[in-house]
């Protein structure tokens, strides 16, 4: 059986990852620190079903203390390493940026350093659309120079990728960067703007609408994205970078309009400014992951927002 260790493994996308290793068998250690991002107590809950299975192990830890992190490679010994962990969010990275670089650039270093230690054979990076920054080409390719990043964050998943290639260049351990694409779903972050819109319209509260409504995102489904995590799993690269995304943007005035049609309720809209940090449009050419991974994503935008209205409706908090 093999042995997969991912970091980030009670976030929303390492906990689905999680989900569906332990669904194909694989033997998974999970590192989380539960940091206070958004509330603990959400992670403890993304995570419970991993818990009750025997091929699962949890570390309560930190990416950055490489020390803790020497421990359990020596004790686990993992074949592959599944990196989600990072600070996220474009916003609060451009009123702490020291912390952003510490954890997503650091600690993906000393997971680097760790995999190349203990001969692991292949090391995923989940990135982010948010190196791609302000660009005039569109759709956004694996091969584009992103050279116009806008926000800490972004520079932080930018580094990591570059710490990433370095390490390729020195080992022979194999790498796949995955970028992702404003991902959305079940146990979505509830800082992102499907979590903030769908519960104020459910709710009858009011939505702040920063700029005109014409900015667009790639929306991409989170059973889309594990999909592709898991089909890169199989894979023998040596150093790939593809792209996640749904390739159908969708812009801020549509996408509100979808939630209200779902919710059968009216938005109470404020607008407000363009925020400092946000590019106008994402969109991901998938070509790249149609013709290594066999990926494509299948989940269309009021599909996926029905499931998570859906989700909304009946978890228990």
């Amino acid at each position: 059986m093999r042995k997969i260790l991912v970091t980030g493994c009670a976030g929303f996308i390492g906990s689905h990852t999680v989900d569906r290793l332990l669904d194909q068998e694989f033997e998974v250690v999970g590192v989380d620190n539960f940091n206070n991002y958004y509330d603990p107590v959400l992670k403890e809950k993304n995570i419970l079903a991993a818990r009750n299975s025997k091929k699962f192990k949890l570390y309560r830890a930190d990416i950055v203390d490489f020390d803790n992190l020497k421990l359990i490679f020596r004790e686990e010994k993992p074949d592959r390493i599944i990196h989600l962990a990072a600070r996220a969010g474009v916003r609060p990275s451009i009123t702490n940026p020291n912390l952003y670089s510490k954890v997503n650039v650091l600690g993906t270093v000393n997971l680097l350093k760790l995999s190349k230690n203990f001969d692991i054979e292949q090391f995923i990076l989940g990135s982010s659309s948010s190196v791609y920054g302000v660009s005039g080409k569109l759709p956004f390719s694996e091969d584009d120079l992103c050279q116009n990043i806008i926000s800490p964050y972004g520079a932080s998943k930018r580094s990591a990728e570059l710490f990433v290639e370095a390490f390729h260049r020195n080992s022979k351990m194999r790498f796949t960067i995955l970028r992702f694409f404003t991902v959305y779903g079940p146990r979505g972050r509830p800082d992102m703007a499907p979590a903030i819109f769908a519960k104020s319209i459910m709710e009858n509260r009011e939505i702040l609408q920063f700029g005109d409504g014409t900015s667009s995102r790639d929306y991409t489904y989170i059973d889309d994205v594990v999909d592709g995590i898991i089909k890169a799993c199989s894979k023998n690269f040596q150093f790939e970078i593809i792209n996640l995304g749904n390739s159908s943007p969708v812009k801020l005035g549509n996408f509100i309009k979808i939630i209200e049609q779902l919710c059968l309720l009216k938005a109470k809209i404020r607008m407000m400014p363009k925020q400092v940090g946000d590019v106008e449009k994402t969109w991901a050419n998938v070509e790249k992951a149609k013709k290594l991974l066999g990926w494509e994503p299948k989940t269309s935008i009021r599909d996926g927002l029905n499931r998570y209205i859906e989700w909304l409706e009946n978890r228990q908090d």
